[in-house]
């Protein structure tokens, strides 16, 4: 089979649990953060609080499933490292500290 076709997942337990515990679970704060800024009602919207508090983990556990599909642990820390900078980039225009 041709190699370039033919992509093997590489079993880097340790950096992708890394990737997925620390780097996932930071993302996952920025985008519970551009819920709260951006979803209905914006920032002070009433009773909105529990609703941001449990997407965390509603954003987490999916990307922590998810990073063991990377071929290597560093593809999932790069990965995982530039959609923390998107997010929390989005994350500073919201709150108009960028």
């Amino acid at each position: 089979m041709n190699n370039k076709m033919h992509h093997k997942i590489a079993p880097d337990w340790w950096s992708k649990t890394f990737a997925g515990a620390v780097l996932g679970f930071s993302l996952a704060f920025a985008l519970a953060g551009l819920l709260a800024w951006y979803g209905p009602g914006g920032v002070a919207a009433p009773n909105k609080t529990q609703a941001v508090m449990w997407s965390i983990a509603v954003f987490w556990m999916p990307v922590f499933a998810f990073v063991y599909l990377f071929r290597t642990g560093l593809r999932a820390v790069l990965w995982l490292s530039a959609a923390n900078a998107v997010a929390y980039a989005a994350l500073f225009h919201a709150r108009g500290l960028l």
